[in-house]
């Protein structure tokens, strides 16, 4: 890192500025899916059918007003077929669920060495609270809401529909 700059930090590539990252940076994949479970020791902790598996992932810098968009950007997100085939509905057009399951994986840095760095990740406190908002968010748009456990060993299981994958970074 180089310098910070109105919120934002600047990095250097190759003698050069090339990078400026916002200091909020909650990213969420999200996954169109026909079904999807997440399991913990074995047991089943939460399923839908039709919907998103949303993976979260919070960032240093993250916060409410950050996880309020990306709840409704979730809600709205039209990436669901229509009569014509066309991706034109939302998840709440079709009825559907989210599954979502917290990641902090999402911020392993890669650029040096063999293993990744998770420091851009929030510190678990903060992170499990604004994943719990972010859950609430959606509910209160009137989706269907099943979780994961936070910081659990859990796996995944899911039927990508599609596949449509988007990466939501704000």
């Amino acid at each position: 890192m180089i310098g910070s700059v109105s919120g934002k930090r600047t990095f250097e590539a190759q003698g050069h500025e090339r990078f400026i990252l916002e200091d909020k940076t909650l990213k969420v994949v999200l996954q169109r899916v026909s079904e999807a479970s997440v399991s913990v020791a074995g047991e089943v902790v939460g399923e839908i059918g039709t919907g998103f598996l949303a993976l979260v992932g919070i960032g240093h810098g993250d916060d409410e007003t950050v996880v309020r968009w990306m709840a409704e950007k979730t809600a709205v997100l039209r990436v669901f077929e229509d009569e014509a085939g066309k991706m034109n509905r939302s998840v709440i057009d079709v009825g559907g669920s989210v599954l979502a399951v917290s990641q902090f994986t999402l911020y392993g840095d890669c650029r040096k060495g063999r293993r990744p760095a998770f420091t851009d990740a929030a510190p678990p406190e903060v992170a499990e609270r604004l994943y719990e908002l972010y859950v609430e968010e959606l509910k209160g748009q009137g989706i269907g809401v099943e979780t994961g456990v936070f910081a659990a060993d859990m796996k995944v299981a899911l039927v990508n529909d599609g596949p449509v994958t988007m990466l939501l970074q704000r």
